[in-house]
């Protein structure tokens, strides 16, 4: 189930991959099954085409998926592995936040706690 969130400041694309990285994490996508038509998904969760092909592209860029030309989408294989890597870009975005923090004079032990803190939240929303 794809959810999206048209107030949200993340972009629509992003918030839909980040939907479908989310289901394969979640095991409702293996390896190799295929996703619904661009069409088929923007008709369901209301939106424009073009935006889940942004998606897709997006995913496909990152090894999520892969395409085949006439017959559609499909789920990569590894993908798990794919998707348990902090990408280069978030992980000096990550570097630098802790770095920050750090210098504020707070403990690790508080940060660790805070980023377990702030993931457990996330995971109670996204059973909701």
């Amino acid at each position: 189930m794809i959810k999206i969130d048209l107030k949200s400041s993340i972009p629509i694309y992003e918030q839909i991959s980040r939907e479908i990285k989310k289901n394969i994490l979640k095991g409702f996508f293996k390896e190799n099954d295929p996703l619904p038509s661009v069409r088929k998904l923007a008709a369901s969760i209301g939106v424009n085409p073009n935006t889940i092909a942004k998606a897709y592209q997006e995913l496909e860029r990152n090894n999520v998926i892969y395409t085949v030309t006439g017959r559609g989408a499909f789920i990569a294989e590894n993908n798990n592995k794919t998707l348990n890597k902090i990408p280069e870009n978030l992980l000096n975005t990550l570097k630098n936040v802790v770095i920050e923090i750090i210098y504020s004079g707070v403990n690790e032990k508080i940060i660790i706690e805070e980023v377990k803190k702030i993931s457990s939240e996330f995971k109670g929303k996204d059973s909701e």
